[in-house]
């Protein structure tokens, strides 16, 4: 575990610093490209993320806010990349379109997450990462939309896992060279336990 765990909304900027450095390689700091872009997207307004929230009907935490808007537009961060605010394409890539947080719900209709989880990033197979706009601290979910069966009277909420305590720990943990699939393991083992 890292000291993700011990961390507030006054380190907010040291984190920044770190997410930029990782994101752009600045500092002496080695993004990790894997099947991320070239580069993260350049950061968006606070105008183009009102529109954004105005589109998803909630306000994104503050410290979203200020990722998408110092640091950048998706395209780096915690396993497949945060997804971006406005939709992206990338040119000579082997995905066309960069996922869209706020087109997220408007591709399934009546069967995706509530509108008050925010994309995150995929996750591999079915698996997604979202953070609540709606619960104290905005505690990053695990979803795995193949986890639920409607015909069986489930919901989405069935095939969702708390994975990290905040959106701000999530980030640490990920800015401080640990694994977001390590920290939701430990979380979701908590969470079993407590219901035995």
């Amino acid at each position: 575990m890292t000291g993700a765990t011990h961390r507030t909304a006054a380190d907010d900027d040291a984190l920044l610093e770190r997410l930029h450095a990782l994101a752009w390689g600045a500092g002496g700091a080695i993004p990790s490209r894997g099947s991320l872009p070239d580069m993260p997207f350049p950061p968006v307004t606070f105008a183009e993320v009102e529109h954004a929230e105005q589109k998803l009907g909630y306000r994104l935490p503050e410290l979203l806010r200020r990722v998408y808007t110092e640091i950048g537009d998706g395209g780096f961060g915690p396993d497949g990349g945060l997804a971006s605010l406005i939709p992206r394409s990338i040119p000579h890539w082997h995905v066309q379109d960069w996922p869209c947080a706020t087109a997220v719900h408007d591709q399934r209709p009546g069967w995706g997450p509530p509108a008050s989880w925010f994309f995150l990033t995929g996750g591999g197979c079915t698996m997604e990462w979202y953070v609540s706009l709606r619960a104290i601290d905005n505690p990053v979910l695990l979803w795995d939309a193949d986890g639920w069966v409607p015909e069986w009277g489930q919901n989405p909420h069935d095939g969702l896992r708390y994975a990290a305590p905040s959106l701000r720990q999530w980030l640490w943990t990920w800015a401080d060279g640990g694994d977001v699939w390590d920290e939701a393991l430990v979380q979701i083992k908590k969470d079993v336990s407590n219901c035995t």
